[in-house]
């Protein structure tokens, strides 16, 4: 069975995204791996009609909390209240909306994490054993896992945890861990002392694990290849209680003084966040519709950090324990999300600050440039640059223009009203057709978790739209045909409601605007997915005012947060802010002058990248096809090292079009792309200012 084999009644969805820790805000990072992609697929199922609800909230134990806690003079309540009220704020701004955002700390928890944990102590599943483990004798204490840090010895990381190695995802072995020292006061010598703790008994488990892993062939290979991994490798048993003063208490006469660990008790705030949400409803057995039905689909939104824990470990106490609750029906976890090329990292300063970031941009600005690089099958990143350029080049120029030019032609010559309209041409009916395949096409990508290509498709869906203005010519067609002006103004508007409802998902503030500039009843979200290509509006409907959707971002705005980024890095690290340009480079000098003649041969176009892909066998190497208005060409490019295929799709660019093909790699190559290039750094020459949209494919460039 695949994801993208969905019937036409949609499933029942309970989805979830990672709990956020509140011990501090939410990192940038993992809006792109958990909350927004949820946020979206959530979106799109709710206008596909189906039963779905959103549920998440804040991990709110553990050593970490206790910690700053200590540290900022505050009791560990205190501080997950603190940052608990931080967090639902930052997902307020972020528009990612749940149906119900819980705490860890909810009575009822409790209660659930120590009713499954005695289940599987019945069945067979817990383990209890006196182990060693490390003890501070500074801080006169146990210390947990993810407070010891010393050197992988796996990989050689120097700054493995005592629970995982973040560079090579392996499961530590605190007492393996070369040169370890205590996080929480940073002394090294730690003891090895006897402790009685409570362990998962994962060997035990594991054949059922396998099994049910092995029929989840539509899972993503990146989660299904880290896991079996894993499984192959052994699994050992896990430790699930700790000595702590913090957390959900072991509910055993003689365990005074230890908790359930954090990573045991979190993933069942899945099950309380639910029940919760139930009671605030006045229904509060309605949870079991969800928990209790096997035909329900389990989606857990997570970042590959989470994998174990959410494919191995969670399911594990799920099948060990008494009540029928569900299974994950899938996992999509995504990659790491970088920042300019380096890991985020607080400590070093090399991180975006969220609060001061949303309330510089616009949140749609920030959900689709987060959307189009997100991380789901490998690393990704933000990048200040690319940020300006997708919200310059693609929801200003793209998006907002389309709505732009075509409410503005409808007020200045027809009074703000949809005129009368002639038969559709074949122009207009091939639009219609093409139209029609969007919803399909974005649904399938979604229902794949491929939000990257399901943002570039709904864009797609807008350059159509420009496309088909700039080849009815309704500015023409005014004077000499108004019933043919008014058929093409129609299908424009059509267009643009079908845009409203689709882009809806990804930039829900601009689909509402969009949809509320068309006058159009209700909101895009209490739309049909399905319908969305063929809402009308009849002769006479009156057309909003146009608005500016997206103010253009300046140079100088994202040349402050390259040097403000950098600035804070260097404060933090001592490191030196110089940048490309303040280094001492090389500039090769000109080339020998030639005559304009020489010039007026080389025949550059302006060129609309349609599609995309690598060359296989070949590192740098794109293989791009290209509209020159009267004909499509391809052409190999070698920018392989500096683009992936989807951030040039849709990008308008200046080829050299008169040049003799070649081959490369047994491919034929039709033409050069321009490009910029200095210092191992190269940037396409594309075509980003505001009247971009009117400049037809093809266009001479002298």
């Amino acid at each position: 069975m695949s994801s993208t084999s969905e019937s036409n009644t949609a499933p029942r969805y309970l989805v979830t995204s990672a709990l956020p820790y509140a011990n501090g805000p939410i990192h940038f990072g993992h809006i792109a791996g958990a909350y927004l992609p949820a946020d979206i697929f959530v979106r799109f199922l709710r206008l596909k009609k189906a039963n779905v609800i959103y549920i998440c909230g804040t991990d709110e134990y553990g050593a970490a909390i206790t910690l700053n806690a200590r540290k900022e003079g505050i009791s560990p309540k205190e501080l997950t209240d603190k940052y608990h009220r931080v967090i639902v704020g930052l997902f307020e701004k972020m528009q990612v909306e749940f149906d119900n955002f819980s705490r860890t700390t909810w009575p009822r928890h409790i209660e659930n994490t120590q009713r499954i944990f005695l289940d599987l102590l019945k069945n067979g599943y817990v383990l209890e054993k006196t182990s060693q483990q490390q003890f501070c004798t500074h801080c006169n204490m146990f210390l947990p896992d993810r407070y010891i840090v010393g050197t992988c010895y796996n990989c050689g990381h120097e700054q493995a945890r005592g629970d995982e190695c973040p560079a090579c995802g392996t499961w530590i072995d605190p007492l393996k861990l070369i040169n370890p020292s205590c996080k929480m006061c940073g002394r090294a010598g730690l003891e090895v002392r006897e402790t009685r703790h409570w362990y998962l008994d994962l060997p035990k488990l594991s054949p059922k694990l396998k099994e049910w892993l092995g029929e989840k062939t539509w899972w993503k290979k990146n989660v299904l290849n880290f896991i079996q991994n894993m499984i192959d490798q052994g699994l050992d048993a896990r430790p699930i209680t700790r000595d702590l003063d913090w957390g959900v208490p072991v509910p055993l006469e003689g365990a005074e003084g230890k908790v359930l660990y954090v990573w045991f008790d979190a993933p069942i705030g899945y099950l309380s966040s639910t029940m919760e949400w139930s009671e605030k409803r006045g229904e509060p057995n309605l949870w079991q519709d969800y928990w209790y039905n096997s035909e329900c689909r389990m989606v857990h939104f997570i970042g590959k950090d989470n994998i174990p824990f959410h494919t191995i470990v969670w399911p594990g106490v799920l099948m060990g324990q008494d009540q029928p609750l569900i299974l994950p029906y899938d996992v999509p976890a995504n990659e790491f999300y970088n920042l300019e090329g380096a890991k985020f990292n607080t400590s070093t300063g090399w991180y975006i600050d969220v609060e001061d970031f949303f309330s510089k941009y616009q949140s749609d600005s920030i959900r689709y440039c987060i959307a189009r690089n997100a991380p789901e099958n490998s690393d990704s990143e933000f990048a200040w640059r690319d940020f300006q350029a997708k919200h310059n080049g693609e929801l200003a120029d793209i998006y907002g223009n389309l709505a732009a030019r075509t409410f503005k032609f409808i007020h200045r010559y027809f009074d703000g009203r949809i005129p009368a309209a002639a038969e559709p041409t074949a122009l207009d009916r091939e639009t219609l057709a093409k139209m029609a395949e969007f919803p399909e096409r974005v649904g399938h990508l979604l229902l794949d978790y491929r939000v990257r290509e399901a943002a570039q498709e709904f864009m797609n869906l807008a350059r159509l739209g420009n496309r088909y203005i700039d080849s009815s010519e309704p500015w023409k067609t005014r004077k000499t045909d108004p019933e043919q002006c008014g058929s093409s103004l129609r299908i424009a508007c059509r267009l643009l409601a079908e845009l409203a409802v689709l882009s809806y998902p990804f930039i829900p503030q601009s689909g509402t605007a969009l949809w509320r500039q068309l006058r159009l009843d209700g909101t895009p979200q209490n739309q049909s997915w399905d319908d969305a290509a063929e809402i009308e509006l009849p002769q006479d409907h009156p057309i909003g005012e146009a608005e500016i959707m997206f103010n253009k971002l300046t140079d100088e705005q994202i040349e402050a947060e390259i040097e403000a980024l950098k600035a804070r890095s260097a404060a933090q690290t001592g490191a030196s802010t110089e940048s490309h340009d303040a280094k001492s480079i090389e500039i090769p000098p000109i080339k020998a002058t030639i005559t304009y003649d020489e010039f007026a041969k080389l025949d550059m176009r302006v060129g609309e990248i349609l599609a995309g892909e690598n060359v296989p066998k070949s590192n740098k190497l794109l293989r791009l096809e290209i509209d020159l208005g009267c004909e499509k060409r391809q052409i190999l490019a070698g920018i392989a090292q500096f683009y992936t295929p989807d951030q040039l799709v849709g990008r308008k660019v200046i080829v050299l079009a008169n040049l003799a093909p070649r081959k490369l790699m047994g491919m034929e190559s039709q033409g050069m792309l321009l490009a910029a290039s200095l210092d191992s750094d190269l940037a396409a020459l594309t075509i980003d200012n505001d009247r971009w949209a009117t400049l037809p494919n093809g266009s001479p460039v002298s």
